[in-house]
């Protein structure tokens, strides 16, 4: 009789078979990268030759959509519908990965091939992203084959080529293809655990904001020893103007750069984690940022603000000369509650009412992600942290967000969903350098606690949405 013990046995068939690292060796070796500019082919390629295959042996119907921003990769629309009464999922994950900086890697290992050593399995993508939606397709295989080719819930997959870029044409995507990914729900992966040992559950991710900012003063540096003294120099302007925003121990000075209180249920869930001292960790500086905050909270409760790139003269040989100018970038980090526009304003206002009206401020190019966070008493939140428990035995870590980002306000804000994140990662994984790794371990486990999740779902799930609407 089908069960989701056995829906759970079967997903851990799969990687004990060699089934999934061969999937994803398959994967790995298509050089997805979309930094570059440079991989249009196989950006199109990732979808036509290995994902939509996939997805039509699981009954999926696939559409390939073009970018709305001209050059940039395409998107793949799958879905499967059962019964338009039941529960409906939307999938995420990205299939393009970062530069895989050849020639880099350990000796040994290189980025388009999967190499096992012990429990890492080495590759670019095993970790971002595309080791993660692997994991959650072959759950949903595992859920099928249980139930006899039902799944008990519809399911719609979205893989964007993008992502490492800044998701270009994701939010017109959703916008114009609304009624196509409607859902009740969104279950992803992305991003790492707590820890290895730990399950994870992430409810949305802070906001990033890079503003640059610059002083020009002149055509041209001056002999230090006959102007010294005499010439303003912009390297001691925009240092002092940075310091009137942040002080030497990283707190935040100016208010509206701060984020409003931390809320209850958020405070209450932060309580339940510990950051660092894993394998490859850096030591966490006990005293830097805002009083009075643990570092949990200050990363998953709070905003900090970052100097990113800083450069007066010429670093790498210095001179005898009172420079020109000077530059820098810094980056707002921001949680539910900060208005990023507003803040770029407030700076601009602060400058100019404490003598830095020289120093320029402009918002970056790069993509400014929004900060979101589902409500931590949500029902699908105790729904799946109660599956994640019976799957593993352990006690899941609950993050109210990521502290980094992800274009999640597309999927919590432009389709309205409720966003629950699974990440089937952990922090050593070397996500973006050299040696990007797998584990082994947290990829068996995470098979287990996403077919688990998904029996769950075609059980329970309309309980859900009736708890959600009453």
């Amino acid at each position: 009789m089908p069960s989701r013990a056995g829906a759970v046995a079967r997903a851990a068939d799969l990687f004990a078979s060699g089934r999934f690292l061969a999937d994803l060796t398959r994967r790995v070796a298509i050089k997805t990268e979309s930094q570059s500019g440079q991989r249009g082919v196989e950006l199109a390629a990732y979808l036509t030759d290995e994902m939509v295959p996939c997805l039509d042996r699981l009954g999926f119907t696939s559409t390939l959509v073009a970018n709305p921003v001209l050059g940039r990769g395409p998107f793949l629309i799958a879905e499967r519908i059962e019964d338009a009464d039941l529960p409906t999922v939307l999938i995420y994950g990205h299939g393009d990965v970062v530069l895989g900086h050849e020639g880099r890697w350990r000796a040994g290992l290189e980025p388009w091939s999967v190499t096992v050593e012990g429990d890492r399995w080495y590759g670019r993508g095993t970790a971002d992203n595309k080791g993660q939606h692997s994991v959650n397709i072959a759950a949903l295989e595992a859920v099928l084959a249980e139930r006899g080719g039902r799944l008990g819930f519809n399911a719609k997959i979205l893989i964007e080529m993008g992502e490492e870029a800044g998701s270009p044409g994701l939010r017109a995507l959703a916008e114009a293809q609304g009624a196509r990914l409607a859902a009740d729900v969104l279950i992803a992966s992305d991003g790492p655990r707590l820890t290895a040992e730990r399950p994870t559950v992430f409810l949305g991710s802070r906001g990033a904001m890079n503003i640059d900012l610059s002083v020009d003063l002149r055509e041209g540096a001056h002999h230090s020893g006959n102007w010294g003294g005499l010439l303003a120099n912009p390297g001691t302007i925009l240092a002092n103007a940075i310091a009137s925003l942040v002080d030497g121990n990283g707190r935040i000075l100016l208010d509206a750069l701060r984020p409003p209180p931390i809320p209850p249920a958020v405070r209450e869930a932060i309580a339940d984690l510990k950051v660092g001292g894993g394998p490859n960790d850096p030591e966490i500086d006990r005293d830097w940022g805002e009083p009075g905050l643990t570092p949990e909270e200050r990363v998953f409760g709070w905003n900090a603000l970052e100097v990113l790139a800083y450069e007066t003269g010429t670093p790498a040989a210095p001179v005898n000369a009172v420079p020109a100018s000077a530059k820098a970038t810094i980056q707002l980090r921001f949680v539910v509650g900060t208005d990023p526009v507003a803040a770029v304003d407030a700076i601009r206002a602060h400058f100019a009412a404490n003598g830095f009206e020289k120093v320029q401020v402009r918002s970056s190019r790069m993509e400014t992600f929004a900060a979101t966070r589902l409500d931590p008493n949500d029902p699908w939140v105790g729904w799946t942290l109660a599956s994640l428990a019976a799957t593993t035995g352990k006690k899941p870590a609950l993050l109210p967000n990521l502290g980094g980002s992800i274009p999640n306000d597309v999927f919590s804000e432009v389709l309205g969903l409720p966003t629950i994140w699974v990440p089937h990662s952990y922090p050593a994984c070397s996500q973006h350098a050299p040696d990007e790794h797998l584990l082994g371990s947290v990829a068996e486990e995470a098979l287990r606690i996403m077919a688990g999740l998904f029996w769950d779902l075609g059980e329970t799930g309309p309980e859900i949405l009736e708890a959600r609407r009453a």
